[in-house]
């Protein structure tokens, strides 16, 4: 979509100048080597353009989809674009669950099935329109809302320590209480939130064109973040487990309990956290709506998911398919999730956050052997940071990650003995093995359009 003024300004007599002569030669030389380029093409579509591991990168994607396909090839790019995606729509549902809990906090009524619904479509689909627009890749967007989330944990935090030195501990806070049980098979099953909340440092790769020397920046940002994500979370969790106990706080407005004991109901504190993690919910989903459905639709330009995903629309080509799908998905879950309770079953925000997660983790499975192959076929591709060491500590940089990653899926979704609380995660796992099942259906019936299978960089035709 871009475009050349070219100024030539002739003498009277029509001639024109030697000097300018000169530019328009070189400018001739220059398009007999590239004007294939040139003619005949056609404005990119930024929101789908392609997203690869070797060059600067569009800032707000992720860089799986590729890893993944140019290391192993089309099948298992259409299984990470499909993992990556279907984590939305999950993750969308069980926050558009938790809103009315907390509307109903601040207004001191419990919600009827329908005010409760209505909410939670329309949590879904005010996030959905909003991905129409090219907003949902808006950079202050993404650091606003970092910045309240960070301001909402170090208020919870701090209110917390100080309700524990005036009051007392509510719970005790000792060296061992500190660290991990992992005979606990209750506190294990969180162990997925833990590197869910870590998820996403490859995006640093996308900003390579801001920075001086990505050698010396990349790690140091990642060290950065890394220790500013540990710190706040282990000070909000300190806060509130020094002044409120566990069983207080419900999974799905933990927050807006623990400022409601802490700093009771009525309190302006109260209304302000909860106003505001309100907020983020929506930030959350914008930000994150932008890198999944560009994944969603550049996949399905490549043929490894349906057709619908790669519909844009609007003066920035947003990938409108994806969205809609989103949110369609999303709603038929919470339209779902009063009919299943008034069949007995209950924990649905749960239920649904489990499965994003594990989802989320899924994708990031194949994307650590896939740079160790990428490594060994695709040596000399420019890279603007190559992580360090070779032969055992590489593989110990894939693998290690792997390992966890998996161990962490199970202990979120698999029984890990017949108590109560364990044998409730089946619905997580059969709910997991349907969208797993059914991405394969999706990613064979998807190919058939496809007039040849990639099959990884060095694998060949």
């Amino acid at each position: 979509g871009g475009g050349l003024t070219l100024n030539v300004g002739p003498y009277a007599d029509g001639t024109i100048p030697l000097l300018q002569q000169e530019r328009l030669r070189d400018l001739g030389r220059w398009l007999e080597v590239n004007g294939e380029a040139i003619y005949g093409s056609r404005p990119h579509s930024t929101p789908c353009q392609r997203i690869t591991a070797t060059a600067d990168l569009p800032p707000g994607n992720t860089i799986d989809y590729d890893w993944v396909r140019n290391a192993f090839g089309d099948k298992w790019g259409a299984r990470v674009a499909w993992y990556y995606w279907v984590n939305f729509p999950l993750w969308v549902a069980s926050l558009a669950l938790m809103f009315p809990a907390t509307i109903s906090m601040l207004v001191g009524a419990e919600l009827g099935v329908v005010p409760t619904l209505a909410i939670e479509l329309a949590f879904i689909w005010i996030v959905t329109f909003v991905c129409f627009s090219n907003a949902s890749n808006a950079t202050w967007i993404f650091n606003l809302t970092a910045v309240v989330k960070v301001a909402i944990a170090v208020v919870v935090g701090g209110l917390g320590i100080w309700y524990a030195a005036t009051h007392g501990l509510v719970n005790p806070i000792t060296p061992a209480s500190l660290l991990p049980d992992f005979t606990d098979v209750q506190s294990i099953t969180y162990l997925s939130i833990i590197l869910f909340n870590f998820m996403g440092f490859e995006v640093l790769a996308t900003f390579t064109s801001e920075m001086e020397d990505p050698r010396v920046e990349i790690p140091k940002a990642i060290i950065a973040g890394g220790l500013a994500i540990a710190a706040v979370y282990l000070f909000s969790s300190f806060g509130i487990s020094a002044a409120v106990m566990p069983s207080d706080v419900a999974l799905d407005a933990g927050i807006s309990d623990a400022v409601a004991i802490i700093a009771g109901e009525t309190s302006p504190l109260f209304y302000i956290v909860s106003v505001a993690f309100l907020a983020t919910l929506f930030g959350n989903m914008i930000v994150w709506s932008y890198g999944v459905n560009s994944v969603a639709c550049y996949a399905a330009k490549d043929g490894n998911l349906p057709k619908v995903f790669a519909i844009e629309g609007g003066k920035d080509n947003m990938p409108i398919g994806a969205a809609v799908v989103n949110g369609v998905v999303a709603s038929i879950l919470v339209i779902l999730e009063p009919v299943l309770a008034s069949l007995g079953a209950d924990g649905f925000f749960w239920i649904f956050f489990a499965m994003n997660v594990v989802f989320l983790l899924l994708s990031y499975i194949p994307m650590f052997p896939a740079f160790l192959k990428l490594r060994k076929v695709d040596p000399d591709a420019e890279r603007p940071f190559v992580c360090p060491g070779k032969g055992i500590v590489l593989k110990l940089m894939t693998w290690v990650p792997v390992i966890l990653i998996i161990l962490a899926s199970i202990a979120t979704i698999v029984p890990l003995d017949g108590s109560e609380d364990e044998m409730s995660k089946i619905p997580m796992l059969v709910g997991a093995a349907i969208f797993i099942v059914l991405g394969e259906v999706v990613r064979i019936i998807s190919a058939r359009g496809r007039e040849k299978e990639f099959k990884g960089i060095g694998a060949g035709e």
